[in-house]
């Protein structure tokens, strides 16, 4: 018994990741997302673009009183991680999708912003919940190698980046 227990642990040990899990959280008036470097190794310099109109619901970014959104909205306010991105992106009413630049991120730092995101599908449109945003994607970009996950109807979101190189 003790040598299939040893197995079964060999070969569930694999290489260090470096995981990135990604988050969304309703909140009116901001809502919050978040990319944590879960893994056990720190990423190098990479892209990340939050495409959140890949979602059914036709999600949108609502940043200015006067444009695309409904009642309250929110520009961009980072949370976290400003130190690591090249530069603040800049958003416009009715955008859909976000990309920071960042110089890397290192073992449990955090990339995190809030924004208001409203749906244009005729629902609750100013409230967003896991479901709505259930198929939205984030996608990080090392160089020429593109790896995307999608949110889930709990609003969470997985990328499983390359072993650990050192």
């Amino acid at each position: 018994m003790m040598k299939f227990i040893l197995a079964a642990l060999t070969l569930t040990a694999g290489a260090a990741q470096a995981d990135l899990a990604v988050r969304f959280d309703e909140g009116a008036p901001k809502d919050r997302f978040s990319l944590t470097n879960t893994g056990d190794c720190a990423l190098p310099a990479f892209s990340v673009l939050f495409d959140i109109g890949s979602a059914p619901a036709g999600l949108i970014f609502d940043v200015t009183g006067g444009g695309a959104g409904v009642e309250v909205f929110q520009p961009l306010v980072m949370v976290a991680g400003q130190e690591l991105l090249r530069d603040t992106p800049m958003v416009k009413d009715g955008d859909s999708a976000i990309m920071f630049d960042l110089d890397g991120l290192g073992v449990g730092a955090q990339l995190a912003f809030t924004i208001d995101v409203d749906d244009t599908g005729g629902g609750r449109e100013i409230t967003v919940n896991g479901a709505e945003i259930q198929g939205a994607s984030v996608t990080v970009t090392f160089g020429e190698t593109a790896l995307t996950g999608v949110f889930d109807d709990t609003a969470r979101a997985v990328i499983a980046t390359a072993p650990c190189t050192s």
